[in-house]
C-alpha cells in the first residue's frame, strides 16, 4: 500500500526528526568524555569493597576497608586531622574572605583592581611554590621568632590550607553582592542605623548564601590539599592525603579506597548543600554556577 504525502508527514513527525551524523558523533564523544572523567571514581568506589590485601588484586566483596577506619589508629588519626584542619581552615577563610568580598563589592575604587590582582596571584601560584615558601616562613615564626603557636601541626596546616580558600571565598561573596542593589543598606543608613548594625542586619544576611557556599567549598578544598600539607605538616599531625601519599611505597590497600570513598561522599554532600543554599536564596542554576566559580 502506498502512503499518501500526508501519511508520510505524520509518520516522520511521530518518529521525530532524524539526527545527522555530526549530532550522533558529538553525543558519542560526550559519552566518552563522561566515561573518561568518572570511570576512575567508579573504580575507586568498587575497590572500596575489596577484601584483598592490595587494592589492585580483587579478592572478594566486603566491608573490611571501612572497618579499618575504626580499627587502625593511624588511619583514624589521619582522617580526624584532615576533618579538623578543614573545618578550622574553612572558618578562617570564610571570615577573611567575607570581609574582603564585602569591601570590594560595597567600596569600589582603584584599589579593588589591584586587590583582585593579588587574589588572582594567590589563585594561580602553583601549590609547590606556596609550599616551598611557607615551610621556611613557618619555621622562622615558630623557632627563630619564638612564636610557639606556629610549631603546632594543626596551625601550620590551617595557615597553608586557608590561603587559596580565602581567595575563593572573596570571589564568591563579591560576586553575590555585586549583583544586589545597595538600596537596603542605604535605607538603613538613612534611618540612622549604625554601620555595625547595618552590616549585621542587612549586609550579612544578603551575603549569607555566598558565605555558606564559601565555607563549604573551603572545607572541600582543604580535604584535597596534598602538596602544601606534605611540606608543612609535622610528626603526629599527618592529614589523610599525606598518609595516602606515603602509603604508595608499600602498596595501596583497600582501606585507602574505602576512606577515599567516604571523603568523596563528604565532598558531594558539601557541594550539594552549597547548591541547596543558593537555590533557596532564589538563585537560578546559572547564578549558582557563577557564584560557585566567583564570576
Amino acid at each position: 500500500m502506498t502512503l499518501r504525502p500526508v501519511d508520510k508527514l505524520r509518520t516522520s513527525q511521530a518518529h521525530g526528526p532524524r539526527k545527522s551524523w555530526s549530532d550522533v558523533a558529538l553525543n558519542a564523544w560526550g559519552v566518552l568524555v563522561f566515561v573518561f572523567l568518572f570511570a576512575p571514581i567508579i573504580v575507586i568506589i568498587v575497590s572500596a569493597f575489596n577484601t584483598g590485601r592490595l587494592l589492585v588484586a580483587w579478592d572478594g566483596f566486603g566491608f573490611d576497608g571501612f572497618v579499618a577506619l575504626l580499627a587502625k589508629p593511624a588511619i583514624r588519626d589521619a582522617v580526624w586531622v584532615s576533618i579538623q584542619t578543614g573545618a578550622i581552615a574553612a572558618l578562617v577563610a570564610t571570615v577573611l574572605g567575607t570581609l574582603a568580598g564585602i569591601a570590594m563589592a560595597r567600596h569600589p575604587g582603584k584599589w579593588v583592581f589591584w586587590f583582585i590582582g593579588l587574589l588572582l596571584l594567590v589563585s594561580v601560584t602553583p601549590e609547590i611554590v606556596d609550599a616551598v615558601a611557607l615551610l621556611p616562613w613557618l619555621v622562622f615564626l615558630g623557632q627563630d621568632a619564638g612564636l610557639a603557636l606556629f610549631n603546632d601541626g594543626i596551625v601550620r596546616l590551617v595557615v597553608g590550607h586557608s590561603l587559596f580558600a580565602t581567595a575563593v571565598v572573596s570571589y564568591i561573596v563579591r560576586a553575590r553582592l555585586v549583583g544586589l542593589d545597595a538600596q537596603l543598606e542605604e535605607a538603613s543608613a538613612d534611618l540612622y542605623a549604625k554601620p555595625l548594625a547595618t552590616f549585621r542586619r542587612v549586609t550579612l544576611p544578603l551575603a549569607m548564601p555566598a558565605v555558606l557556599a564559601g565555607f563549604l567549598l573551603s572545607f572541600t578544598l582543604s580535604l584535597d590539599n596534598t602538596i602544601i600539607a606534605a611540606f608543612v605538616q609535622v610528626s603526629g599531625t599527618t592529614p589523610w592525603p599525606v598518609y595516602v601519599l606515603s602509603a604508595l611505597r608499600s602498596g595501596l590497600r583497600p582501606e585507602i579506597a574505602s576512606v577515599s570513598t567516604i571523603m568523596l561522599v563528604l565532598t558531594l554532600v558539601a557541594l550539594g548543600l552549597v547548591a541547596l543554599v543558593l537555590r533557596r536564596a532564589g538563585d537560578s542554576a546559572t547564578q549558582i554556577a557563577r557564584t560557585m566559580t566567583g564570576n
